[in-house]
């Protein structure tokens, strides 16, 4: 299990550098600081759906994220 540990380790640690660097710059992990996110219609169409990110409710804001979570 020693493999199964090393991987879960660096995802954690991956994801805990992500939200700390969009910490650093005060936008949402989740939508990257745009608002919204989005949802491919189909795999044949090349637009999207837009929805608002539920993590920051379209603020785009780590702090709006941080006082949801």
């Amino acid at each position: 299990m020693g493999l199964l540990n090393a991987f879960n380790e660096w995802r954690e640690m991956r994801y805990q550098n992500h939200v700390n660097r969009m910490k650093e710059e005060n936008k949402c992990p989740e939508c990257y600081g745009r608002g919204f996110s989005l949802y491919p219609g189909n795999e044949f169409a090349y637009h999207a759906n837009q929805f608002d990110c539920p993590g920051c409710n379209g603020t785009g804001l780590y702090s709006e994220w941080n006082s949801l979570s």
